[in-house]
């Protein structure tokens, strides 16, 4: 892949959304080209943003990870999702891999392992 990986980074906390923009802007094979803190917003960013991954938070505001996941891949088939959550139970899983995330990772995971998940699936 020439260049950087472009991210769109979807994270209702404020935050936990700019410490991660921080810390990944840090690194030189990813630019975080947009952040949005609503599910409704994803599908959007990713038409405007053309990313190769898309960093999912489960749980968000309106519209959950599964139905913005369905929108991003409706928007952009090629786009890559990574789901992140705080918590989530087998049936949730299940359901964002059907929804199309390639991977799904928890929120307490090191960044080294967030960043080899974007990596990998980018």
């Amino acid at each position: 892949m020439a260049g950087p990986i472009r991210l769109v980074l979807v994270e209702d906390n404020q935050v936990f959304r700019e410490a991660l923009e921080l810390l990944l802007g840090l690194r030189s094979d990813i630019e975080v080209v947009a952040s949005v803190g609503e599910g409704s917003s994803a599908a959007e960013a990713v038409r405007q943003h053309h990313p190769d991954v898309v960093l999912m938070d489960y749980r968000l505001p309106g519209i959950d990870g599964v139905q913005a996941t369905r929108a991003v891949r409706e928007a952009s088939p090629d786009v890559a999702v990574v789901c992140l959550t705080a918590s989530s139970n087998l049936r949730e899983r299940d359901a964002l891999f059907e929804a199309g995330v390639v991977a799904c990772l928890s929120k307490d995971q090191e960044l080294d392992e967030i960043v080899e998940a974007i990596l990998h699936a980018a």
